[in-house]
């Protein structure tokens, strides 16, 4: 295993190895196994979750042992206070990850839904149907509950899983996958269908494994967001930053201000979800010292833009002057920036020019101005009168996560099983040939069916055979 320094170090920058032929086996071996866990009846995938949820229960306390083991490395280690927050397994944490295997687990099962069904012509159907994406491959510092979070969907959406923590976690991680495999392994399911690597170097090796492994999902820091981007040919799904605002417009009610941005600030300031930014209306500046009260007595550092602390001052609050850099910045911690603005267009324009397109919130009374900040704020989710830290899988009802996508090909906010499935074109004829339906002898009729009318219904066969017929026929 390579030393306990934190993951953007371990991953700043790749070079295109040959892979050893050990991780090429395991790859491969992933690719063969999701093939078949995709292919089986979803129930059994069902079972295997629920079966995680009650091995979760059971190891309990050798999940937490193994923790504590890598908590205690990496406080000696200095590992960053943030990351060292993200390490952290509790009780708590272990029944929100069986809660969610549970909630997969009682999902309908999404591989083989109809999303379009068409007549094409006599005898001959057309569906477009849900289907595994193949194998994906995690790579993610400090928090072990990715482990559960990401194999969970990834079980749910019959995709194999190539999971690469930091090596800060190393115990926790061991003792989860072992959980995972013998949840697959209690159903007769194929337990290669999840796999753990360790060690820096093999993740520049899997970045070149285009052949084996259809999608990358980084987890952690802008710095390996973009390292991994730019050095794969592989797909990748994430976010470089989590710079979240909070917007108190002059409509907002000053109690429900401090609540919120106190939640989005301190509720878990390492999250990617936290408020980073307090935008605050001119407007709204007369009731600014409340909620800064409120922050202050949270543990709060405030970096305010001069208007703002002018307010600040005269009300006995001290805040550090802010800067440039300050509007770009995921603190990680309890630092927030506050700027004051003269309304809805100003605030916009500061989130564009300065946000992630992560998540975003408006506190208003004003439901006019409140539809305006949905509608024009371009990013993954924005929020009236709600925290920003309700961005976040689990909390949609999507079970868990993989991550939270900020780009915008394929998936977008909070990425749950949808988020992890492909689609794939089902044709069923009765000897039909495209060459029956040149030169004007045959027309496709391109009708939608019901999708009510599918997975049975939808492929059974005529009793009699199709008539062929001469000349065009009307749609």
């Amino acid at each position: 295993m390579s030393s306990t320094t934190p993951g953007p170090q371990e991953t700043a920058t790749f070079s295109m190895p040959t892979p050893h032929p050990d991780l090429l086996h395991l790859a491969r071996s992933v690719r063969r196994s999701q093939r078949i866990l995709g292919s089986l009846d979803g129930a059994r995938r069902s079972e295997a979750l629920r079966r995680l949820a009650a091995l979760l229960e059971t190891r309990s306390e050798r999940i937490l042992a193994a923790n504590a083991r890598d908590l205690e490395a990496a406080a000696a280690s200095n590992l960053e206070k943030p990351l060292l927050k993200r390490l952290s397994l509790d009780r708590a944490t272990l029944a929100t990850l069986r809660d969610g295997a549970l909630q997969l687990a009682a999902q309908p099962d999404p591989l083989g839904e109809t999303i379009r069904h068409t007549l094409l012509d006599d005898g001959l159907t057309l569906r477009q149907v849900r289907s595994p994406l193949g194998v994906l491959l995690v790579i993610f510092e400090s928090r072990p509950d990715v482990v559960v979070q990401i194999a969970s969907l990834a079980l749910r959406a019959g995709d194999g899983v190539i999971l690469k923590g930091g090596s800060e976690a190393q115990a926790s991680n061991r003792v989860l996958v072992a959980c995972l495999r013998d949840a697959l392994a209690s159903e007769g399911l194929p337990t290669d269908a999840v796999a753990l690597v360790e060690g820096r170097k093999a993740v520049a090796e899997l970045l070149t494994m285009d052949e084996s492994i259809d999608l990358v999902i980084p987890r952690g820091s802008g710095h390996l967001v973009r390292a991994i981007q730019s050095s794969t040919r592989i797909p990748v799904l994430g976010h470089a930053d989590g710079i979240c605002h909070l917007y108190l417009d002059t409509g907002a009610d000053p109690a429900m201000a401090s609540r919120l941005a106190v939640d989005g600030k301190c509720d878990y300031p390492a999250a990617c979800n936290a408020t980073e930014t307090l935008l605050v209306h001119v407007g709204f500046l007369p009731h600014l010292p409340p909620v800064a009260k409120a922050l202050v007595d949270a543990g709060v550092r405030l970096r305010a833009c001069q208007a703002s602390r002018s307010v600040l001052e005269a009300a006995g609050f001290e805040s550090q002057p802010a800067a440039d850099d300050d509007w770009r910045a995921e603190y990680g911690d309890l630092t927030l920036a506050i700027r004051v603005v003269d309304g809805l267009d100003e605030a916009v324009d500061h989130i564009h020019g300065y946000g992630s397109a992560h998540t975003e919130a408006i506190v208003t009374q004003n439901e006019e101005v409140a539809q305006a900040f949905l509608r024009r704020i371009d990013s993954a989710s924005v929020f009236w009168n709600a925290s920003t830290r309700f961005a976040d899988g689990y909390r949609y009802g999507l079970g868990a996560e993989v991550g939270i996508a900020t780009g915008r090909i394929h998936a977008r906010g909070p990425v749950g099983v949808e988020g992890l499935l492909t689609t794939r074109w089902l044709l069923a004829g009765e000897g039909h040939a495209a060459a029956d339906y040149g030169d004007g002898l045959r027309s496709f009729r391109h009708r939608p069916l019901p999708l009510s009318e599918t997975r049975d219904s939808g492929y059974q066969r005529r009793e009699t055979p199709m008539p062929m017929v001469t000349g065009s026929r009307s749609t």
